[in-house]
């Protein structure tokens, strides 16, 4: 990745974790010991049957991409034993406040490091599950690469899971006097970022210094050729009519969708929420039988 582009991305989500902890409640959430994050609840009801005893607890678990930690706190709750990893310095440092806040240090680590070079951050550690999600994807120029990661950060038989926004939502935009969605952002991957000089962070009001930023596009096919690739088997792959979040105008709050009705507020199209899936979430084992294991 050029390293303008790195440089960039990087301030700008140092700048948000620190936004991040008012507009998350992420204080509030830590000092809450039962509390858990809607998107861990969900992702929990979806890697339950592939779990052993359909739980993550006692399984050492990674956290790839885990912002400012409440994720990975919330794993940890669950009993597992969690190691998060960003490549905000920022993020790390505030997730490690909130896992000491929580009192689970002991139970939850932080290392900051990009997720190509996680094996060689975590001293070639491998882990029961990967876990990554919402709102990560696109972050990444090089899909082949965070594959690879993922395949040599598991143990034989370890589970990769992710539980993301669609990438066909990327490719939308709304027009609010129309009252409808158009295609407007590319679908498949370019090695030419899609460049935002945006000023809200997306939680919050508040204009950002760093606002300058860089997302890759990524197609369904990418993701699931990546990792079949890195010779992890697809367990499960599912597709989602509700999110965690609020990119358009056109969703509204629901209690979520089949699979996670019960589970808290989410977000949906207002109309019409059969013809655009909102988040995908998908299962992937590494065989026992792996060379090289």
């Amino acid at each position: 990745m050029n390293d303008t582009i790195n440089a960039e991305n990087q301030a700008n989500w140092d700048e948000r974790a620190e936004l991040h902890v008012e507009s998350y409640g992420a204080l509030e959430f830590a000092d809450k010991p039962k509390a858990l994050s809607l998107v861990v609840k969900i992702s929990a009801e979806l890697m339950a049957p592939h779990l052993p005893g359909g739980s993550v607890s006692g399984l050492d678990v990674v956290h790839l991409q885990c912002h400012i930690g409440t994720d990975s706190i919330s794993l940890a709750r669950l009993g597992a034993d969690v190691t998060g990893l960003d490549f905000s310095g920022k993020a790390v440092a505030i997730a490690a406040s909130l896992a000491a806040r929580a009192g689970l240090s002991g139970q939850c680590r932080f290392v900051q490091a990009r997720v190509e070079d996680a094996p060689a951050a975590l001293a070639g550690r491998r882990f029961d599950v990967v876990y990554t999600s919402i709102g990560v994807l696109y972050w990444l120029p090089d899909l082949n690469a965070w594959a690879a990661a993922i395949a040599a950060l598991l143990k034989p038989g370890g589970l990769f899971f992710i539980y993301e926004d669609h990438p066909m939502l990327y490719t939308l935009d709304w027009d609010e006097e129309q009252g409808r969605f158009f295609v407007a952002y590319p679908y498949f991957h370019s090695k030419e970022p899609i460049t935002w000089d945006g000023g809200n962070d997306y939680s919050s009001a508040v204009k950002l210094k760093h606002n300058r930023s860089h997302e890759w596009a990524h197609s369904l096919s990418e993701i699931i050729t990546v990792l079949l690739d890195a010779g992890l088997r697809i367990e499960s792959f599912r597709e989602h009519r509700t999110m965690m979040w609020k990119p358009h105008q056109a969703l509204i709050q629901t209690r979520g969708d089949g699979d996670t009705k019960d589970l808290g507020i989410e977000f949906a199209l207002r109309e019409h929420p059969e013809r655009v899936p909102l988040t995908f979430s998908l299962a992937a084992r590494k065989p026992p039988d792996s060379p090289g294991n």
